[in-house]
């Protein structure tokens, strides 16, 4: 199964927050779910899909391998432990969450734990979340660009990675953009305001749309049904070449996502 373009997120969701936010996706008509190992809410999530009657091969079920599993021996081990929290026998795919802090683990020790993950038939497909180009360009050397299935990074209207996008673009790697709504600062932008009411969308859909429309897969969580239905509609909406030449105007740099272990991005 290829992942859908729009999936429920649940990052910083927790408990009764994450199972009910994937059952109304479920419901809703949403078939992929991405969650991690440290968001604590896998087994959250597995009571949803296993409660959703959904059959199992018409979802697409994405977990991230955090940091400290990454060590050798220690990767395959918490993978299957994220499978049993999920209760599944395989997810769809399994990413690197960040790369090693400091690059203290060597890249090739736990990109080929993955790629072995994925011989063991634990996971369909493996890639990678927040790698800089010098990390990408790390992994390829170990698995080969063509196993790298996503490449998940931030992306929204003010963060728009161009560098890391068509690093990616060149060689093969699909992108998931992640906090595409900036945590909620999207809503009140007045350009993309400007552009909904154009199209009789609102400025949180013209965001995800933007990414839609460049080939982007989008992951938002949202804890409120109407919100996970307007964010499906996002896929009906086309926007022109003025629309999307006035968002690119947005980027200001604005990363959120930027913990004291990340990498040093690339500009």
């Amino acid at each position: 199964m290829q992942m859908p373009k729009l999936g429920v997120g649940t990052f910083r969701l927790k408990e009764r927050q994450a199972e009910d936010s994937v059952s109304m996706g479920l419901e809703l008509g949403y078939r992929h779910i991405d969650t991690a190992q440290i968001y604590r809410n896998e087994a959250d999530v597995g009571r949803a899909i296993a409660n959703s009657g959904v059959p199992r091969d018409e979802l697409y079920v994405t977990t991230k391998i955090w940091t400290d599993k990454f060590g050798p021996g220690r990767l395959i081990p918490s993978l299957r432990e994220s499978l049993d929290k999920l209760g599944l026998d395989s997810v769809d795919m399994t990413l690197i969450h960040w790369p090693s802090p400091n690059d203290e683990v060597p890249m090739a020790v736990y990109m080929t734990q993955l790629a072995e993950a994925r011989q063991l038939g634990l996971t369909r497909g493996i890639g990678v979340s927040n790698f800089t180009i010098a990390h990408l360009e790390q992994a390829m050397d170990v698995v080969g660009a063509d196993a790298i299935g996503t490449h998940q990074l931030e992306v929204h209207p003010y963060l728009q990675n161009l560098k890391v996008r068509a690093f990616c673009r060149e060689h093969g790697i699909a992108l998931t953009g992640y906090m595409p709504l900036a945590y909620g600062r999207v809503v009140g932008d007045p350009v993309l305001q400007g552009i909904g009411r154009k199209h009789g969308a609102t400025a949180a859909q013209v965001a995800l749309a933007w990414q839609l429309g460049q080939d982007i897969a989008v992951i938002p969580s949202s804890t409120r049904r109407e919100n996970l239905a307007a964010n499906l509609d996002a896929l009906k909406l086309r926007l022109d070449d003025e629309d999307m030449a006035r968002i690119a105007g947005l980027e200001d740099g604005g990363r959120i996502a930027n913990p004291d272990f990340a990498p040093a991005w690339d500009a």
